[in-house]
Parts: structure tokens; sequence; C-alpha cells
């Protein structure tokens, strides 16, 4: 299980990264790289990191379901993820 403060710092930089989207999208069509650098660091979107959203793991992600290899073991054994069948893990 990942710190709290991590998953929190996580969320606030997607909530960060929403908010200065539009606005990074039109600085970067006029080419105002100035108007770019006057932006907070953590509203690029380079700065995010998946996580899972169950226990906040940074490694092991899984895109396709959102969690991590771990937990995505779990849910294959208790059948809540449709499609995917225990192969010999």
């Amino acid at each position: 299980m990942a710190k709290k403060s991590k998953i929190a710092k996580q969320k606030q930089r997607e909530r960060k990264v929403a908010k200065y989207a539009e606005k990074r999208a039109e600085l970067k069509a006029a080419g105002d790289y100035y108007g770019l650098s006057q932006l907070p660091r953590d509203a690029s979107p380079t700065r995010l990191h998946n996580r899972c959203e169950f226990t906040g793991r940074p490694r092991g992600y899984i895109r396709h379901f959102g969690v991590s290899r771990i937990v995505m073991r779990e849910m294959a054994h208790r059948g809540e993820l449709p499609g995917v069948r225990k192969a010999s893990w």
C-alpha cells in the first residue's frame, strides 16, 4: 500500500493538469514558450504517473485494468475481471 500522501499528491497533480490543459494547448499552438514556462510545473501531463486504483502502487501497473499486477491477480482469482482466465500463475 502506498503512502496516503503519495496518492493525495498524485490526485492533486491530476486536478492541476486538467485545470491548465486548455491553457497549455493554446500556448503551445501559439508557440508561446515563455508563457508555458510561467505555468506551474505540476500542470504538465508528463508529471503524472500511473498508480493502482486500489493500493496506489506505482509499479507493475496494468493500463487496461487500471490496477497493479497484484490486485489484478487477486481480482482474476475471484472472477471479477471478465475474460481473464487463470493460466499457470
